[in-house]
């Protein structure tokens, strides 16, 4: 399982984790500051280089693990299931009688009055 969060280390020495889908910018001045898409900033002991690198590490996991996931249904997603659309007139009166003739459209579309 993936984990949702990247674990970071506050100036004081409290570790906590942060949802890395949240962070809009990371600054260092000389300290790494890091800004969430809603404004707030946090202050953390890892260099500017190792939270992006911890951030490229998360996103890689999720992608990897959804193409582990999605491995299993590739069989499945080859062969789907056909299907085909049918118009189905409103009124039940006219269903026995549409049934009876196929409607055909060329590519072009439909003809209009006029058109032959």
């Amino acid at each position: 399982m993936v984990p949702s969060v990247i674990t970071l280390t506050r100036l004081s020495g409290s570790v906590f984790a942060l949802n890395s889908d949240l962070i809009e910018r990371v600054d260092s001045t000389p300290d790494t500051v890091i800004t969430l898409v809603d404004g707030t900033k946090y202050v953390v002991r890892e260099p500017l280089a190792d939270v992006v690198d911890a951030i490229r590490e998360y996103r890689g996991a999720v992608i990897a693990e959804s193409a582990r996931m999605g491995a299993g249904s590739d069989a499945a997603s080859a062969n789907p299931p056909s299907r085909r659309l049918v118009a189905v007139p409103d009124d039940p009166d006219q269903l026995s009688a549409s049934s009876a003739a196929p409607v055909s459209h060329s590519a072009a579309g439909p003809r209009e009055e006029g058109d032959r």
